[in-house]
């Protein structure tokens, strides 16, 4: 029977961000080993505890047993929420846990090595961490071959290309289809290891950072792209065929779009239909994301929809200080501007602030407190917001560690110790706050709470203020050339020749 190692190394790092993520980041978050993770990815398990049931892993196991059977071999799933860069402490320790655990795995034999990474990790001191990762992989489980899946915001580079058999993103966003990517990376992995599959790769790089309008998949403009990518998989012509549409916060020189393609030996395929799927993202550089509302307009819209507030609430995306972006979830902007001008409009929002957990926490609920708030982990964003409120419950939580919900006023201001990364429903519901008593909830999150809140929101509002997570914030990178739309670039082809030619 063949045997199929699998594991975990994920996050998305934002260059921008002071917050540093080390290891204990991981292991608080989401961290399984062996038998654990057997469990979790198994029929009945719970994959990611508190949001995702079924995701790359556990599509993956059942695409072994699918696609001609085998062993899985859990290695371990480490996950930890966008923020900034790893420490180096942190990757080399989770470097060698993955070659560890695959020399130990080799030893009974191995047939294959599926990853699961984000695509745009960035470490203190290292470039392009997620290749050296799979460089390693392949060499400590003796040069079998090896599939990875990424999110579909990495970035592709000459070497990472090079060091996997292949690469499948996600085909959907908002992203909704873990599995699926998963089951993909086993069918490919396991036809390679029976000699059945003789994947062929090509890829295209784009210096392309923003474009795509709102870069959701069944909406224009990037809608005929997706649906051309479906097309090629149901129709034969590939493998697997993913665009890459990049976390703009990367600091990769080589940093832009990208697509790629594994044929079954057709080089000539894979080649017309990058080049094909490249060139549709082309024609659709200059449809930029929208322009966000400015705090004092969103609470003007808010005030404005109050039939939509009867019949749920109005959400508003942070979005200069998406942690699922990478911000570090501290900004008091929008805060600020609630609590001075939304004082009709019962609100829920979040800030990260690990020292006013620490104040706030040997108080009892019902405890009058003066303090400042946010504005401390990165203070060239946002200010500390002074408050006085009322302590309302404490909570300790995976991943978001220790909470304190503090009642200002109208706002129900939600305190963490750990990543505020407001995306689901249950980020509020867990600490007893009830969404149809809110008229407006504050979340930190760009695109999957459409999905999350789609029982309550009926109003959507992206916000901006100032942040990390600002698109033009990226412009302060250094790219190998001229990049749309900060640059004028009249053809994406040369950049893409030197960027693919060794």
């Amino acid at each position: 029977m063949k045997r199929f190692a699998y594991a975990r190394i994920m996050q998305e790092t934002n260059a921008l961000s002071p917050v540093k993520t080390a290891l204990p980041d991981f292991e608080g978050s989401h961290y399984l080993t062996g038998d654990a993770l057997a469990a979790a990815v198994g029929p009945g398990g719970h994959e990611i505890a508190g949001f995702f049931k079924k995701a790359e892993l556990a599509g993956f196991v059942e695409g072994v047993a699918r696609h001609g059977g085998g062993e899985p071999v859990p290695l371990f799933s480490a996950w930890a929420s966008s923020s900034g860069p790893l420490t180096r402490a942190c990757y080399d320790t989770l470097r060698e846990r993955l070659v560890d655990g695959l020399r130990g795995a080799r030893a009974r034999g191995l047939d294959g090595v599926y990853l699961c990474l984000h695509g745009a990790m960035g470490v203190e001191g290292v470039r392009d961490p997620e290749t050296q990762l799979l460089r390693a992989a392949r060499e400590a489980a003796g040069g079998v071959p090896v599939v990875t899946t990424h999110d579909l915001h990495g970035n592709l580079t000459r070497e990472r290309v090079a060091a996997a058999d292949a690469i499948v993103a996600y085909g959907t966003n908002p992203h909704r289809d873990h599995a699926r990517v998963g089951r993909k990376a086993a069918e490919i992995l396991g036809g390679v290891a029976a000699g059945r599959l003789r994947p062929t790769t090509a890829w295209r790089s784009l210096p392309l950072l923003l474009g795509g309008g709102r870069t959701i998949d069944f909406l224009p403009p990037m809608r005929a792209v997706f649906r051309r990518m479906r097309r090629a998989e149901r129709k034969g012509e590939a493998l697997a065929a993913s665009t890459f549409m990049v976390h703009p916060w990367n600091d990769d020189p080589a940093l832009g779009w990208s697509t790629i393609v594994t044929t079954d030996g057709d080089q000539a395929g894979a080649d017309r239909l990058a080049d094909e799927l490249a060139q549709m993202c082309w024609e659709r550089r200059h449809e930029q994301p929208p322009t966000f509302a400015t705090p004092a307009d969103a609470i003007f819209q808010a005030r404005k929809a109050r039939l939509r507030r009867k019949l749920g609430v109005v959400t508003m995306s942070d979005a200069s200080d998406v942690v699922t972006a990478g911000a570090p979830g501290d900004s008091t902007h929008l805060l600020r501007a609630l609590l001075e001008d939304g004082r009709d409009l019962v609100t829920y929002a979040a800030v990260r602030d690990p020292d006013a957990v620490d104040t706030l926490w040997p108080h009892p609920p019902g405890d009058e407190v003066r303090l400042e708030v946010g504005g401390k982990l990165d203070p060239t964003s946002s200010t500390p917001l002074p408050v006085r409120g009322t302590v309302v419950s404490k909570h300790q939580l995976v991943g978001f560690l220790r909470v304190v919900v503090l009642a200002v006023d109208h706002l129900r201001l939600v305190i963490t110790e750990g990543p505020a990364m407001v995306m689901k429903p249950s980020f509020y519901t867990d600490v007893g706050l009830d969404i149809w008593k809110a008229d407006v909830v504050v979340v930190k999150n760009f695109f999957p709470f459409l999905l999350f809140f789609l029982p309550y929101n009926r109003k959507t509002i992206f916000v901006r203020t100032r942040g990390v997570t600002d698109f033009d914030a990226a412009y302060r990178l250094t790219f190998d050339g001229p990049m749309h739309p900060r640059d004028p670039v009249d053809d994406w082809r040369p950049r893409d020749r030197a960027r693919r030619e060794p």
